[in-house]
């Protein structure tokens, strides 16, 4: 595998949720950087040492507003 994907939301609760797609892998962190640093460390985790080449964080930013 040469990438994996992260759809990263903000939680309810503060701080961002990653979810790796295709892949059983889910992180949280408070900041964006220690999201970075969590993803890493789970991609690192999950695939041992057969890790994908890059790391894609897709982040999804919903607005809700009445009309």
């Amino acid at each position: 595998m040469e990438e994996i994907i992260f759809l990263v939301e903000e939680s309810e609760e503060g701080g961002y949720i990653a979810k790796g797609m295709g892949v059983s892998i889910y992180t949280e962190a408070e900041t964006l950087e220690d999201l970075r640093v969590a993803v890493k460390e789970a991609v690192h985790c999950h695939f041992e040492d057969n890790h994908p080449k890059l790391i894609r964080l897709h982040l999804v930013k919903e607005e809700v507003f009445s009309v």
